[in-house]
């Protein structure tokens, strides 16, 4: 087909450019001062919060320690177990109709702070190949929902305290860091009214805001199971759940001003489930999918359904928020993980960016229009590796080559990563499976930057005066780290390709 000998066209062109200039790109980068992978920025645009942080860092809480201390003395206590002890006695969940302190929660599961340990986490992700239900059982800390529901949910008896004070040391790390930013992915259910009043409180009351982290909102496709549990009685419910306290601090900030402080770090919203499950019900010629108010089913809408009035609510709130000077949101879903390549059609006509996109693979069309619009495609690797495609067969290095906007993110780092630095384990496993440049991983990281949500002023900081312009032009090496030569010839293909597309329909 003609999108197939153009994608063909642009991975030859793009081995050829390397063939040809590799060697320059390198002498590029050799001129800059100051300047190398590790000290550019880099955006882990799709991770989840409460999967943030690795097991190890989980189970640890970095204490300070006096200068009397200092020698000889373990700066790390156990995260955990430091709750268990100095804690012993706080109440922090209500079970089989009794309030219990934490001390008894342990010794209802026969655990000690002795027992605990990495393998008695259990949550990094094994045999869970095409069984995404496994996958979502290890957000569970010793396979134990309560201890999830205490240690990992901002909404809960003791208010998310726990959550927060892990948050603020995965912060720190951060700001340690420097060159490393992330969009954590915190969940609106559209179950009740009130789940932004909690949410935006627990944000301002712990003080989560950072110049290093911005918020992104998900929304679970779970409405199947809040019809059948009878909290709400059809789709229009859940999306006025969702989107009418948005409208209603927008048109008046005073009402809450925690909400209206949140929603200042909040810069876009996913849309998140299983997609390798099927639609029981979908459009049919001639026959139309009822209206929100009228799908009363006790079964999920479709895919498009979903994408469509969470992108129809959204472009309404940001023009409102637009003419009142408050900040907007994008539309960054989970498509193309697994499923139907229909997701990835609806996404492509509602969506700024997505999240995963491996599906493009099976869709020549749709993989070369994502090309020409220049779609953002968050990818993770690691997190497919475990759950729907081998990591030798993960389409990444053949995007990256062929033009798409791909950057690479962790996804779930509890479950998937190693190390204290999973962003950079997932480049580092990457560069080094995939024979990736110094200039390829600079260009991704680039990638990773444009394709977030952070405000002009800090792309400015991280990029450039004129970031925003295509090709050499908008670039400065100085802070990208990227060579005018790679940026020229990116900007020439996709122009030449439109072009060439013109000229065709001409």
């Amino acid at each position: 087909t003609f999108a197939f000998k153009r994608l063909q066209l642009l991975e030859s062109r793009f081995n050829l450019h390397v063939l040809l200039n590799g060697d320059r790109e390198l002498v590029s980068q050799k001129a800059v001062p100051h300047r190398d992978f590790y000290n550019i920025r880099k955006v882990d645009t799709h991770i989840h919060h409460s999967a943030c942080m690795n097991q190890k860092h989980l189970l640890r809480y970095e204490s300070i320690v006096d200068l009397r201390r200092w020698m000889g003395c373990s700066l790390y206590d156990r995260f955990i177990k430091s709750k268990l002890k100095s804690n012993p006695g706080e109440i922090v969940i209500f079970r089989d109709g009794r309030f219990m302190t934490l001390s008894e929660v342990f010794r209802s599961l026969n655990l000690t702070a002795y027992d605990l340990s990495v393998d008695t986490l259990d949550m990094h992700a094994s045999n869970t190949f095409h069984r995404f239900d496994r996958f979502n059982l290890k957000y569970n800390p010793a396979g134990q929902s309560r201890l999830r529901e205490i240690f990992l949910k901002t909404d809960n008896l003791i208010a998310g305290r726990y959550l927060a004070d892990i948050t603020k040391e995965v912060m720190s790390d951060l700001q340690q860091s420097k060159y490393q930013l992330v969009e954590w992915r915190l969940s609106i259910y559209g179950r009740k009214h009130s789940e932004w009043d909690k949410l935006a409180r627990w944000f301002y009351v712990n003080r989560l805001a950072s110049p290093h982290v911005r918020w992104m909102i998900q929304i679970p496709r779970l409405f199947f199971l809040y019809k059948k549990s009878g909290d709400i009685d059809n789709f229009e419910h859940m999306i006025q759940n969702i989107f009418l306290p948005l409208f209603e601090v927008t048109k008046d900030p005073s009402s809450n001003p925690q909400l209206h402080t949140f929603l200042q770090a909040v810069i876009g919203f996913d849309c998140v489930d299983d997609e390798s499950k099927t639609d029981p019900i979908r459009a049919e010629r001639g026959k139309p999918l009822p209206r929100p108010a009228d799908w009363t089913y006790e079964s999920n809408p479709p895919y498009d359904y979903w994408c469509y009035y969470l992108y129809a609510n959204l472009a309404t709130l940001n023009a409102f928020r637009r003419a009142k000077g408050f900040s907007t949101f994008t539309f960054r879903p989970h498509a193309g993980e697994a499923g139907d390549t229909d997701h990835l059609a609806a996404t492509f006509l509602c969506a700024n960016a997505i999240n995963h996109g491996i599906t493009l693979r099976k869709s020549v069309a749709l993989q070369y229009l994502y090309y020409l619009a220049q779609i953002g495609i968050a990818m993770s690797p690691l997190s497919n590796n475990k759950l729907f495609l081998d990591f030798q067969r993960n389409p990444f290095p053949q995007y990256f080559a062929r033009g798409l906007n791909v950057s690479l993110s962790t996804d779930d780092p509890v479950m998937l990563h190693y190390t204290k630095d999973p962003l950079l384990e997932e480049y580092s496993v990457a560069a080094q499976v995939w024979k990736l440049s110094g200039t390829d991983i600079c260009e991704i990281a680039r990638n990773s930057v444009l394709q977030s949500g952070f405000e002009h002023p800090f792309k400015q900081h991280f990029l450039g005066k004129k970031y925003y312009v295509p090709g050499a032009a908008g670039n400065d090496i100085r802070m990208s780290n990227v060579p005018n030569i790679r940026l020229d010839y990116r900007h020439e293909t996709l122009t030449s390709e439109l072009a060439c597309l013109q000229h065709h329909h001409g």
